[in-house]
C-alpha cells in the first residue's frame, strides 16, 4: 500500500506560479532498517514541496543512528549545522548539553499548533519533554517486539497461536525449536536476541524491566547496572546459551537477525517492528509477532527517533522546518509510514485513519506494537549517552563472551558510567 502524492495538477501549479522566495533546508534521516526507506522518505519529501514550492527540501541519508549524531554534532560545531534531523530520542540529553537544538515548542503559536501537539501519545512525546519544553516531535518510533516462525511452531509440536509469556515459556518453547542434524550441529536456533553494540543496550532493557528493574534515571544523572534486577536479566540472557542452549554462542549482530531468521536460522528473533515491512515481504513462511514475555510481569522498551530543530539555523528556515515537520508527523503521513515499514504510529489519529485501520484488519501483527506500548518503558538516556551506551554494551558482550561474570561486568560498568555522570552532578 502506498499513499498517494499531491496530483500532477498540483506539481504543474507550483511549477507554474510566479517565482517565490525560496528557503531552502538540510534534513538528515538515518537508515537504519531494512527496506527501501530512501523512495518513501523522497516521495513525502516531494509531497512537501509540491505543497510548499517556496521551501526546497534537501534530503541526506546519513547512515546509522549514530553515524547521523556524529555527523550532525560535527556540522553543527563547524558552523554548517543541518536544519532538521531525525535522530534518537534517546540523544536530547546529548543534544540540549551541545547547545544545537532548538525547542520545538517556540513554534506552536496558534490552537491549530496545539493540537498537533497534544495529538502524539504521551508514552512517546514525553521523551522530547525535558526542563519545561518540548524538543523534538515522535516520528520513525517503535517497541521492541519479538518474532516467531509458525510454522517451525508447528512442527515442533507447539500452539502457533501462542506464543511465550514468561521467561520460563521462552525457554521451554526454544528448547523445543532448536534442531540439530546427526553430527550435533545446530541447524535451527530457539531464540536469537541481538548482542551488538547498536542493539545491546536497547533490548537489554526490556529483559531488565521484565526482571522489575531499570538502567538509567529519568533526569539522565544516574545508572543502576550493578543493581540485582539488572545483573539477574543478564544472567538470564547469558543461560539461553551457556545453559539452555537455545541461542547462539557469543554475540548475535542486529543488522543480520531479520535474515537470520528468514532464512531459517532463528525460529524465534528479537528485533524492532521497523523490521515489520521487510520481514512480511521477504519471510518465506507464516510468521507471527508477539509482546515480549516476563519474569513474571511482561514488558518492553520504547525505541526510535524524534525529529529535531537546529539552533543555529535562521528564523526563515526554522519556520520552514517546523512545516515540514508538521507534515512529516501528520496522521496520514505516519499511518502510512507505519504501513510502510512497521515502525508504530505515535499519533493515536493515525490509528483512526482508514488506511492504518484496513491494514490492520489485513496485517493484525501491526497492532501488537501499539498494544505493547501499555507496558513498554523508556530506552535508556543519560548524558554523554553514547560513551555510557558503550560501556553497558561492552559489560553486556563481555558476559554473553564469557569473557567476564554477568556481576563482575556490570559492577565495573556501573563505577565507570558514575564516573563519567558525576561532572553532570556537580
Amino acid at each position: 500500500m502506498t499513499r498517494t502524492l499531491l496530483g500532477s495538477a498540483a506539481i504543474s501549479l507550483a511549477v507554474l506560479s510566479p517565482a517565490l522566495a525560496q528557503t531552502e533546508i538540510t534534513f538528515f534521516y538515518p537508515v537504519q532498517v531494512g527496506g527501501p526507506l530512501t523512495e518513501v522518505v523522497d516521495g513525502y519529501v516531494a509531497e512537501f514541496e509540491a505543497q510548499n514550492p517556496d521551501i526546497t527540501v534537501e534530503a541526506i541519508y546519513s547512515g546509522s543512528y549514530t553515524d547521523t549524531t556524529t555527523r550532525a554534532l560535527t556540522a553543527a560545531r563547524s558552523g554548517t549545522p543541518p536544519t532538521v534531523a531525525v535522530m534518537l530520542a534517546t540523544d536530547i540529553f546529548t543534544l540540549i548539553d551541545a547547545g544545537v537544538i532548538a525547542p520545538l515548542d517556540e513554534h506552536i503559536t496558534t490552537p491549530e499548533d496545539q493540537a498537533w501537539l497534544d495529538g502524539f501519545m504521551p508514552a512517546y512525546l514525553a521523551s522530547a519533554r525535558l526542563d519545561g519544553h518540548v524538543w523534538g516531535a515522535p516520528f520513525q518510533r517503535s517497541t521492541a517486539v519479538m518474532y516467531y516462525n509458525k510454522e517451525a511452531y508447528a512442527a515442533a509440536g507447539l500452539d502457533p497461536e501462542t506464543p511465550p509469556a514468561t521467561w520460563d515459556e521462552m525457554v521451554a518453547h526454544g528448547r523445543a525449536l532448536t534442531l540439530r542434524d546427526a553430527s550435533g550441529t545446530v541447524t535451527q536456533w530457539g531464540l536469537g536476541i541481538p548482542g551488538s553494540s547498536n542493539a545491546a543496550h536497547w533490548l537489554f532493557g526490556a529483559l531488565v524491566a521484565q526482571n522489575g528493574g531499570q538502567l538509567s534515571s529519568e533526569d539522565g544523572l544516574h545508572t543502576f547496572f550493578d543493581s540485582p534486577e539488572v545483573i539477574g536479566a543478564l544472567e538470564y540472557w547469558v543461560s539461553l546459551g551457556a545453559e539452555h542452549g537455545i541461542h547462539p554462542p557469543g554475540v548475535l549482530e542486529w543488522g543480520t537477525t531479520p535474515s537470520d531468521f528468514m532464512e531459517g536460522r532463528l525460529a524465534m528473533a528479537w528485533t524492532t517492528t521497523g523490521n515489520l515491512g521487510n520481514i512480511r515481504a521477504n519471510a518465506p513462511f507464516d510468521f507471527g509477532v508477539a509482546a515480549y514475555p516476563g519474569n513474571p510481569d511482561p514488558a518492553s522498551v520504547l525505541g526510535g527517533g524524534n525529529l529535531y530543530l537546529f539552533a543555529d539555523a535562521s528564523d526563515e528556515e526554522k519556520a520552514a522546518a517546523f512545516r515540514f515537520i508538521k507534515h512529516m508527523t501528520s496522521d496520514d503521513l505516519l499511518a502510512d509510514w507505519g504501513i510502510q515499514t512497521g515502525y508504530v504510529a505515535p499519533r493515536d489519529g493515525s490509528w483512526d485513519t482508514q488506511a492504518l485501520q484496513d491494514y490492520v484488519a489485513e496485517v493484525p501483527q501491526a497492532d501488537v506494537a501499539r498494544r505493547q506500548i501499555a507496558v513498554s518503558v523508556p530506552e535508556i538516556s543519560t548524558y554523554e549517552g553514547q560513551r555510557v551506551n558503550e560501556v553497558l554494551n561492552a559489560a553486556i558482550q563481555a558476559a554473553l563472551t564469557g569473557q567476564q561474570s554477568p556481576a563482575d561486568a556490570l559492577t565495573a560498568a556501573q563505577a565507570e558510567a558514575e564516573r563519567i555522570l558525576a561532572v553532570y552532578r556537580d
